[in-house]
């Protein structure tokens, strides 16, 4: 058995694959014949075949998992809670820790509301 360096070995998958592309190209048009010919017989629709109202897929989900929310307007009078010592929070979200820290503290919810 001859050996092949890795050159020659990718030469002839490189071959190989352009020869499987130009095969697959001569067998497509007639393969969409038959199918066409099979819809028309069969009087098949586009949604059995799942197709249902678009040609382009199905439509994404509504909600995705993972996407943000959009900004919370602010309602007059209310901008969040702030400890004073330059920690804001918007009030949306997990509380952070600072906030957590001074309800621990003693501090009341309506002491930190901006």
């Amino acid at each position: 058995m001859a050996s092949s360096s890795l050159a020659d070995i990718r030469k002839r998958i490189e071959s190989l694959q352009r020869e499987a592309e130009a095969l697959k190209a001569r067998e497509k048009s007639s393969v969409v014949e038959r199918i066409k010919q099979a819809i028309a017989l069969y009087a098949i629709s586009a949604e059995e075949l799942g197709f249902g109202r678009s040609l382009r897929g199905k439509p994404g989900p509504q909600a995705r998992v993972g996407a943000t929310a959009a900004p919370k307007k602010k309602a007059k009078g209310r901008r969040g809670f702030s400890d004073g010592a330059g920690n804001h929070w918007s009030g949306r979200g997990p509380r952070p820790g600072w906030f957590k820290a001074a309800l621990a503290a003693g501090r009341s919810v309506d002491e930190l509301r901006a």
